[in-house]
Formats: structure tokens, sequence, C-alpha cells
């Protein structure tokens, strides 16, 4: 907050709860200043946090406790954490509609959905942000979904901007990562896809040189210039990270540096998926 920082993001199911609590105890002093976005749609309150639940009786208990652990009596902005295939999006649009009325949160949007669900969504009550993964190798929500959010004028907020540290040159191919580590089991982190996917970094770095910038600086640059309504939310430990990310706003892509970024990428062929079979199985292509 202090560097300009005012849109924060979180979930019940990080920690579980953890992650809610210390937003809380950190932005209390600026509460009315900031923008805070949690999420709901997995069953934390029953003990499995990693099945789907969108229940409207469920949704309503979680943003209950994210209310009550955010310390706070309104959610800024309350995703839908994944598309619950055994509730209708139209049944979870009426629910969120109601907290807002009930002045519990303030507007709402959808992570990982296809188009057609953000149509239906948005038909009950107007979409404010959709997030997504989204960064220089993984580019799937550009036909998948930006022309919907840019007709319907709804936001986008993609997650790991910078390739789960990737982009930022923090990953080589003899790195091996611990069960703890979310990339412990994705496919494009195996030895062999980094080893094939080093010829990405190496382009971004060759670009972050010629811009006088660092790699992680030039890839969340390069994503905020692709369209006006996009903000990015990269993730860190590390505060000096945190400052370098913030570097990003101060470089500047020219139109025709943008095209010569896209025909260079357009050459690399990475390889591996993006995510393992059941994260996977949790995304929306209806």
């Amino acid at each position: 907050f202090e560097q300009g920082v005012t849109f924060f993001d979180t979930a019940e199911v990080y920690g579980p709860y953890i992650s809610e609590e210390y937003v809380a105890e950190a932005l209390a002093p600026v509460r009315d200043q900031v923008v805070i976005a949690t999420k709901f749609g997995f069953g934390v309150d029953e003990g499995q946090p990693t099945a789907l639940n969108s229940q409207p009786d469920h949704l309503r208990r979680a943003v209950d406790g994210s209310l009550k652990r955010l310390k706070t009596d309104h959610i800024d902005l309350l995703y839908q954490h994944r598309p619950d295939p055994n509730v209708p999006i139209e049944d979870v649009a009426e629910a969120v509609k109601d907290l807002i009325q009930a002045g519990k949160v303030k507007h709402w949007g959808l992570s990982e959905a296809s188009a057609g669900t953000i149509r239906r969504a948005h038909a009950v009550h107007p979409v404010s942000a959709v997030q997504s993964e989204y960064a220089m190798w993984w580019r799937e929500p550009e036909t998948r979904i930006f022309p919907t959010l840019e007709e319907l004028g709804i936001g986008f907020v993609p997650y790991c901007p910078l390739g789960r540290s990737f982009l930022a040159g923090a990953v080589n191919p003899s790195q091996r990562f611990e069960r703890t580590d979310r990339r412990h089991n994705l496919p494009r982190f195996t030895p062999e896809a980094l080893a094939a996917n080093m010829a990405l970094f190496d382009y971004v770095r060759d670009w972050a040189q010629r811009k006088k910038t660092t790699p992680a600086q030039f890839a969340l640059a390069w994503i905020l210039a692709q369209r006006p309504w996009i903000a990015p939310i990269p993730g860190t430990t590390q505060y000096p990270h945190l400052a370098e990310n913030l570097g990003a706003t101060g470089v500047q892509l020219t139109a025709d540096e943008l095209r010569e970024i896209d025909a260079g990428l357009a050459r690399i062929k990475l390889q591996g998926g993006r995510a393992d079979r059941f994260t996977e199985s949790q995304f929306d292509y209806s």
C-alpha cells in the first residue's frame, strides 16, 4: 500500500483461511482505501478444500466466513474460484446478487470460466472481472475469452503473470521441486520441458536488456500493454521482488515493439501443459 498498491487478492482456500487473516491484519488501517478480492467455490468448511462446491447455501456460509476473517463488513470483489458443473451458473449469480443487495459484496467475478459461462452469469448480474492464468507462455485467454470480456466491459485479472517465476529467471532445468511446491507436478516444469522452454526466457531476457529493465518487469509490462482493462496479480514471498514487480508500470512498449515481440514469440515452440490432470479437470471449457 505504501508503494501504491491498492488491489489485493486472497481466498478462503489459501491456507486455508490464513491468507485472509493476514490480509485483514495488514490492511486494517487502510481498509477504506483498498480493494480486497476473495474467492469461494471449494469445500473448505467441509474439510474438502480440493472439491468444488458452489451450492448457494455453501456460498453464503463461505462469504460470512470470509467477512469475519477479513474483519470487514463487505467484500469489494468476490470471485467464484472455479465454475461448479453441479450448480448452474445462474443459481450462483442469483445467490451472489442477493449478497450484493444485502451489502455484503460490492462486485463479483469468475475464475477460469468459459466465454459461455461468463455470458450466462453476466445476464443475471453484471460480472466485473474474470481471473485466469495468463502470461507470455500461456495466451489461450486471448482467443477464448478476450472478445467476450471486451464486448461486455469486464476486466481481466491474470494470475501467474510471471509463469510461476520462470519468466523472472528464477528457474533452471536442473531444478527439482519439493511436493510442497506447486510446480512439482506441472508438465511445464519437468526437467525436459524446462530445458526446451529456456529459449523463451532467453528471448525475454534479451528484450529486457534492450529495454533496460529486468525480465520480470518486462514480462509484466508486456501483459499491461495488451489491453487497458488488465490488472495482473503477481505473487511473491520476497520484498525485493515486490518492489521489482511494481517497477513494471514504468516500462513502456510501443505498438511496433509489441508486434515485433509477438513475431518472436510465435517462433518459440514451448513444451508441456500448464496444469496437472486434476487441476485441468476443474477448468471450465464449456
